[in-house]
């Protein structure tokens, strides 16, 4: 089957993302900045191979999001996802610029807040990532806080992570979310996790035991009317994970590294997240893609449950 091509705007679905689409079966959106901005080649090619496969092992299929030349690729062939895990100097994308890089051609990888957009757009509700952006610590000086908070307010598309980036200030992050009216659910947990942690210190306000109930509290909100996104914070699994107070040690560090050296904007967190993965000697980043892997297997059994 051949790719599918919007004539309107520059959008692009995968052959296989354009026959699921056809024959209504269950789609997960995945974002592209942890292939571009999170690893090296060809291990982030490994990785992304990987988490789409566990998408289509649970029944679903999935879409990986970028923009390339100008194009909105809504799924990626083989090929592409292999071109774009070797691509330098690649846009950051969210909100703010997802249009810009499709206007001037350029290449882009998604970040949490542009994958939301580029998913509802294509019709796909449930969506993979690695952990979300939100209120950056020292917020109160540097007002650092991530537009996927605001996403996730106004985009009605459920994000599975393993809760915000623990680089960042989680209970702030939180407060925000509550403000904005974002249902936080953990998954099968009463402890809230903290991306390489299996807790935050925190207790969860909401949490589900299984994908056929976080669906049906979709399918209650849909018939409410009520409109934005979902959090699902699912934590990393116990066999992976580094405790919280040990990566509170590397955070530290890193958060005074990033000082230091006077890092800023859309700099800080991949500055912060290769200080880690330095900083354990790499168990970071091996946390990482497991808890991505986790995260895409149950995006996908939410997908089918709600497809069902």
């Amino acid at each position: 089957m051949t790719r599918s091509i919007s004539p309107l705007l520059p959008i692009s679905y995968s052959s296989e993302v354009s026959a699921a689409k056809q024959r209504g079966a269950p789609i997960v959106a995945l974002e592209s900045t942890i292939i571009t901005h999170g690893m090296p080649y060809p291990g982030n090619l490994q990785m992304a191979r990987s988490v789409e496969d566990i998408v289509r092992q649970q029944g679903a299929v999935p879409a990986t999001i970028a923009v390339i030349k100008g194009v909105l690729h809504i799924g990626l062939e083989p090929a592409e996802l292999e071109a774009l895990a070797q691509m330098e100097h690649v846009m950051k994308l969210s909100r703010a610029d997802l249009a810009f890089a499709i206007a001037e051609r350029r290449n882009g990888a998604t970040t949490v807040a542009a994958t939301m957009i580029a998913a509802y757009r294509a019709g796909i509700h449930v969506f993979a990532t690695g952990g979300i952006g939100g209120v950056h610590r020292g917020a109160e000086e540097s007002f650092d806080i991530s537009a996927d908070l605001e996403e996730l307010a106004r985009t009605a598309v459920i994000v599975v992570s393993a809760g915000p980036k623990a680089i960042l200030d989680i209970p702030k992050t939180l407060e925000v979310l509550e403000t904005r009216g974002v249902p936080v659910v953990t998954y099968d947990s009463e402890d809230f996790p903290a991306f390489w942690s299996r807790s935050s210190g925190l207790k969860s306000v909401l949490n589900l035991p299984s994908p056929a109930a976080i669906a049906n509290f979709q399918k209650m909100r849909d018939q409410l009317g009520i409109d934005g996104g979902m959090l699902i914070a699912n934590p990393v699994p116990e066999a992976d994970e580094i405790p919280r107070e040990e990566m509170e040690i590397y955070i530290s560090r890193a958060l005074a590294n990033a000082e230091r050296d006077e890092i800023a904007g859309k700099a800080v967190t991949p500055y912060l997240l290769d200080n880690i993965f330095h900083l354990t000697g790499g168990r970071s980043l091996k946390t990482n893609i497991a808890l991505v892997e986790n995260n895409a297997r149950l995006a996908a059994e939410i997908a089918v449950a709600m497809n069902g």
